[in-house]
């Protein structure tokens, strides 16, 4: 979720993200390309693939700290999803999701806003499932105040999700059986089940706070996308944010943070039981993981000269080439990924690299459109 290291420090960079912004509402979001259109060809892959990124635009800005995006598409229209908190990026029981909808990616509306009641909501992941709409949230405890960064508890964690047939009567937030102690992240579905990250101390120890490197990241499973029980791990030890994908025949591919330290590759075949956990070149956080086509795409924030970037990358046995840097900078990442077909994509993010008229920043959300040129 990107503010603490997981031996429980948390950053001077972090601590500065959590700014307090004025409260604006915001209803009807249009698009606002001239903000800060480019188009830029990048080529950074191995078979010489040329992907243009262009219509680059903010989406969403109401003032807030808005963060932590996805992207579906349900029923012939696509849906977006972040969070946004008037107190910043920390634990607020002030925070809630935001659901947009639009039927063309031009113009957006908001369909839902939910919070739950002394909790900070925050990494709303989308899932399509048995014919349903599903956005998930892990919850911090927060009391009816923002509490101490020292009384923050991952056992006091809980998942909660909104539901909805139609995209336009949601039902909950519900508690979600089975979570309590579990940071729930990214979900998935194969074979009428589904699946979701829940990240959770080892043996739900009781000491003193700080993740430490006892932490296991759990594959969840549920026959209902409701009531959960824990399956397997897809790490062991340091476990973080899992963005993960079933194959044709069942098995399992993820990208998987490791705190500050560099992200791993995973692998596993039914039953789940044995896992290969390998390093990869370069810490990411909010991981991405995702097929466009016939590639994998890899994104997520990763550390420049400059400062922490988002970016894309394909994913070639277990490599990373990248082909896109997009336009962000400070409190940045968390990225959402549509393919569209035909070569053509839609990727969403969060950053806080622009500044309002009175010098304040925005930490905003963001969308681009992508097309690859294969070569002749």
């Amino acid at each position: 979720m990107g503010y603490t290291d997981l031996d429980g420090r948390v950053s001077d960079l972090d601590v500065l993200f959590s700014r307090v912004f004025g409260r604006v509402e915001v209803i009807r979001i249009l698009f606002l390309p001239a903000l800060i259109a480019l188009a830029l060809n990048l080529n950074a892959h191995a078979d010489d693939v040329v992907v243009q990124m262009s219509h680059v635009r903010k989406v969403f800005d109401n003032g807030e700290h808005n963060a932590f995006t996805d992207l579906v598409k349900f029923q012939g229209d696509y849906y977006l999803t972040f969070r946004s908190c008037p107190d910043g990026h920390m634990v607020h029981p002030t925070a809630s999701i935001i659901i947009l909808r639009s039927d063309d990616l031009q113009e957006w509306e908001q369909v839902h806003q939910f919070s739950v009641p002394l909790r900070d909501t925050r990494d709303p992941h989308f899932l399509v499932f048995k014919e349903k709409l599903f956005v998930y949230t892990g919850t911090w405890y927060s009391g009816e105040t923002t509490i101490p960064i020292k009384d923050y508890d991952l056992n006091l964690h809980l998942g909660y999700a909104v539901v909805t047939q139609d995209g336009s009567h949601w039902d909950g937030p519900i508690m979600l059986e089975g979570t309590f102690g579990h940071y729930v992240w990214k979900a998935n579905q194969y074979g009428g089940k589904a699946y979701l990250c829940g990240r959770r101390k080892h043996q739900f120890d009781v000491r003193p706070r700080g993740e430490g490197p006892n932490v296991e990241s759990a594959m969840l499973q549920s026959e209902d996308g409701l009531s959960w029980k824990k399956i397997s791990l897809f790490q062991e030890t340091r476990g973080d944010e899992t963005a993960f994908q079933f194959t044709s025949q069942g098995n399992v591919i993820g990208i998987a943070r490791r705190g500050s330290d560099s992200a791993q590759i995973v692998r596993s075949s039914p039953p789940y039981a044995q896992w290969d956990r390998e390093d990869l070149d370069r810490y990411i956080g909010g991981p991405l993981l995702v097929r466009w086509g016939e590639r994998w795409v890899v994104g997520g924030r990763r550390n420049t000269k400059s400062g922490p970037k988002t970016s894309l990358c394909w994913l070639q046995g277990n490599k990373l080439h990248e082909f896109a840097e997009l336009p962000s900078g400070g409190d940045n990442s968390y990225p959402g990924f549509l393919d569209l077909g035909d070569g053509k994509a839609i990727v969403s993010w969060y950053s806080s690299h622009e500044r309002d008229q009175n010098g304040k920043i925005v930490t905003a959300i963001y969308l681009a459109d992508l097309k690859i040129h294969d070569p002749e």
